[in-house]
């Protein structure tokens, strides 16, 4: 019998500057959602270190034997679960990325994002941040099977502004899509939950985001707010800025009476428009 139902914990952790730290407390969490029921376990971005152009290539490891990686696989395979690592600063071939791995219940790697969007935005009197001072984009868009249970999207923070990915998602039957995070105060409040909202209504699909947790003290101020949005665009779990686990159902038989309901799939127009997905 295939599974419907599975349970999503969302981990929104307080970042420090000690990585090893960061670590353990990761590792912490992971194993008190699995202890929860949680199937699916996500981090949020820049979870080993913390968020800002200044960090990025002090804190950077490579994936084939960084730390983070390594702890990564072992608390997947630990804890029987599938797990989104949030994303970490990766250096390759002598650019730096923002990277998230994916990683299977035996501790195979199962995906590699690096965030295909850069975070540069410039609001007068608000906010100025430019990751591609430091960062180089990917090129590449993310997805991963859940034994046959289902198939997840993945993109990082920036990447849920930009419909389209969203939309190829869906339409590679994507069920769900994750986008570990850290909208800051000025675009949180404004932002955070439209977008959820605005891509799981688009698409049908449920949409799940991990912020770190809020630290006044941080050079960057992350909004918090965790949260996951089911296909009909409701918030289904939420919390504050504070360090917590968020738990949500994802029941794909909902997620298909809405389809069934609305059928937006079968009532495009592709003689009118479409999105194409770009081959490599």
């Amino acid at each position: 019998m295939s599974i419907t139902k599975f349970k999503l914990a969302l981990i929104q952790l307080a970042v420090g500057t000690n990585k090893a730290e960061n670590l353990l407390r990761a590792g912490r969490f992971i194993q008190e959602a699995a202890k929860k029921g949680a199937h699916l376990v996500t981090l949020p971005e820049c979870f080993n270190s913390p968020y800002g152009t200044g960090y990025f290539a002090e804190y950077a490891e490579q994936l084939e034997t960084g730390e983070s990686s390594l702890a990564l696989s072992s608390a997947a395979k630990e804890n029987k679960i599938y797990l989104v690592g949030g994303s970490i600063p990766e250096k390759k071939d002598g650019k730096l990325y923002n990277t998230c791995t994916v990683w299977g219940p035996d501790g195979g790697l199962l995906a590699v994002h690096r965030k295909v969007h850069l975070f540069d935005i410039d609001i007068p009197g608000k906010i100025k941040f430019q990751e591609s001072e430091t960062l180089s984009p990917g090129n590449e868009l993310t997805s991963f099977q859940m034994g046959d249970i289902c198939k997840v999207g993945v993109g990082i923070c920036y990447d849920i502004r930009f419909a389209e990915m969203a939309q190829i998602y869906a339409r590679n039957d994507c069920r769900l899509l994750i986008y570990p995070g850290a909208f800051n105060l000025t675009t949180g409040p404004a932002h955070w939950e439209l977008l959820q909202r605005c891509r799981a209504v688009d698409n049908q699909v449920y949409v799940a985001t991990a912020s770190p947790a809020r630290s006044e003290s941080s050079s960057y101020v992350a909004w918090g707010h965790s949260s996951a949005v089911s296909p009909w665009g409701e918030v289904i779990a939420s919390t504050d800025e504070k360090e917590s686990v968020v738990y949500a159902d994802i029941d794909l038989e909902f997620l298909e009476q809405i389809r069934s309901q609305i059928p937006i799939t079968h009532q495009r127009r592709p003689d009118m428009y479409e999105v194409v997905q770009k081959k490599n």
